[in-house]
């Protein structure tokens, strides 16, 4: 593990052994007010991780009935009509994409563990931490509210203009409470800036941080300095609709397209909040399992900044149809294949750390490979999509549905749920049944891919996006994609079972069950309150293993006499 220094009594319990953890109820507050008013970063953390899997499961069970309504082809014999199918592809694309997949990681898991990897005993502002908490609940709520009211939004979740104006339907409270979202995004963001500056543990430089604060850094510039841009955006839709003002509505003067690029402007950064946590915990996961130091760790952290960056400057190729100047779809689709190089490098480094290494095939470590394998699909599609050429077909088609969810489902859920079978035993102290996880990562791989590959396809031959019918031609390849969405809602059920009865009922682990040697893995399972009785000194980087060094000669073991 990473050479420590540690005061008398170790890191994460008194030598008396009266430190408590954070799950055992020590405050003035009593039973569910003890969770809801604790500014423990811990304890946020798992409230987090409640409220994100309570919509991450309505989200899924929209898109089921999605599914469901293509399985026949024309207008007879279906579930929804046209409107009520343009509803639940927004509230679809709503909740997975600002109530589950933004704050996914950042939230649940960033706030749990960033303090301990830095070895600080809680973020910059637990208050401010609370707070954020607070917002996306109420922001969460605003949106579902939009349900029973006036009708359900049926934008899609980019509340398009000049149609998000013109519909009678009731956007204004859901743009609202995606606004509100956005401050718990921002305030989230600023609060692990603060924290990453100004409370590392001593010796703790920059280049000792592990990979997945690096992510998190990446990630927090990311929510702060973009998230603003999406919050005005959705208010003058807002303004727009209640006022009347020409901003977005040509009829009145204003401009479509400026909403575009103000929209796209935040939400194509946004893909990169979605997916650079999840490659923080890759390298997290790849370190751990392969026994060896990160192959290239300053070019995996600058990396991680490089796509933060470029990320900023990549929005236009959304509107290669839009109307765009030749010379910005140019600029634009360049500057689309240069953020595919800072990717590479991540995937290059996470494959170079395992050649020869001691690979350890559990189960954090076999998402990571689907991790790998899905993500590069998606990478690979999105280059089609950047090309202009391909890109006026593929447009507005099925190949972007499957494309965008091999990225965001594809990358970042399924290394989420690694990241749960990797995290999972420190947070509760218990163990799920690993063979049972196996097979539940077999079923969602061969599910997913049932449900998206066909996709591709179907874009590919030129059906539209968001249609709630088709032509019978498209026919076979809707059914596979039917029923491959089964299939992943079955490998979920097993999945979730499996880590939810392994945390009341799976059998007890020590502090380190991985091996693993960044600062988490050194105090106990479940961890104490304030992470750290003494303060660590850190003096190595942080997947320092010495068994992997040349030369490297293992101490004698003394054998009893």
């Amino acid at each position: 593990m990473a050479e420590i220094a540690i005061e008398p009594g170790g890191l994460g319990a008194s030598p008396n052994g009266a430190s408590h953890n954070y799950l055992e109820n020590t405050g003035k507050h009593k039973g569910i007010l003890a969770w809801i008013l604790s500014t423990d970063h811990k304890r946020i953390g798992i409230l987090y991780m409640i409220s994100i899997f309570t919509f991450f499961a309505v989200g899924v069970s929209l898109g089921f009935l999605m599914r469901l309504e293509m399985l026949v082809p024309g207008p007879q014999g279906k579930i929804f009509d046209a409107q009520q199918y343009n509803a639940l592809f927004t509230l679809h694309g709503v909740i997975m994409m600002f109530m589950f997949v933004i704050p996914g990681i950042p939230a649940t898991l960033g706030n749990f563990f960033l303090p301990i990897q830095i070895g600080a005993k809680d973020v910059a502002f637990p208050r401010i931490n609370l707070l954020s908490w607070y917002l996306y609940v109420t922001g969460a709520i605003i949106v579902l509210c939009s349900l029973f009211w006036r009708g359900l939004p049926d934008t899609g979740w980019t509340f398009y203009v000049p149609y998000s104006i013109r519909t009678a339907t009731n956007v204004t409270l859901a743009v609202f409470g995606v606004f509100v979202l956005g401050f718990s995004s921002i305030l989230t963001g600023l609060n692990f800036l603060t924290t990453i500056h100004r409370m590392r543990a001593p010796g703790m430089s920059w280049f000792r941080m592990p990979l997945f604060v690096w992510a998190l850094y990446a990630n927090g510039w990311i929510q702060v300095i973009a998230t603003p841009v999406l919050a005005i955006t959705l208010l003058l839709i807002a303004i727009e609709r209640v006022f009347h003002v020409g901003i977005f509505n040509p009829a009145l003067g204003g401009d479509p397209v400026l909403y575009q690029h103000l929209f796209w402007i935040y939400s194509h950064p946004a893909v990169y909040i979605m997916i650079l946590p999840p490659m923080g915990v890759v390298s997290e996961i790849v370190a751990t399992f392969s026994h060896r130091t990160i192959f290239g760790y300053k070019m995996v952290a600058m990396s991680s900044l490089a796509i933060a960056f470029i990320g900023y400057l990549v929005w236009g190729h959304h509107m290669f149809v839009a109307g765009e100047t030749q010379t910005a779809q140019f600029v634009f689709s360049l500057l689309t294949f240069l953020v595919a190089i800072p990717s590479g490098i991540k995937v290059f480094n996470w494959v170079a750390t395992m050649y020869k290494g001691s690979i350890d095939l559990q189960p954090p470590f076999l998402f990571l490979m689907a991790f790998i394998i899905l993500f590069s699909i998606g990478g690979l599609t999105g280059l089609i999509l950047g090309s202009l050429a391909t890109d006026v077909h593929l447009t507005g088609t099925y190949f972007v549905v499957g494309h965008f969810h091999y990225i965001i489902f594809g990358g970042g859920v399924f290394i989420f749920f690694g990241a749960l079978h990797y995290w999972l035993p420190k947070m509760f102290g218990r163990m799920y049944n690993k063979k049972v996880a196996n097979w539940a990562l077999g079923i969602l791989f061969v599910g997913f891919n049932m449900l998206y590959f066909p996709m591709l396809l179907l874009g590919y031959e030129g059906m539209p996006r968001r249609y709630f019918t088709y032509l019978p031609k498209y026919e076979l390849l809707q059914h596979i994609s039917m029923v491959g969405s089964w299939v992943l809602i079955t490998g979920l059920i097993i999945m979730f079972w499996n880590l939810i009865r392994g945390i009341f009922k799976g059998e007890k682990c020590g502090a380190n069950p991985w091996g693993g040697t960044t600062l988490e893995w050194s105090i106990p399972s479940i961890p104490p309150t304030e992470n750290f009785e003494h303060v660590p000194v850190v003096t190595h980087e942080p997947y320092y293993h010495p068994e992997a060094e040349p030369g490297f000669v293992a101490e004698p073991v003394p054998v009893a006499k």
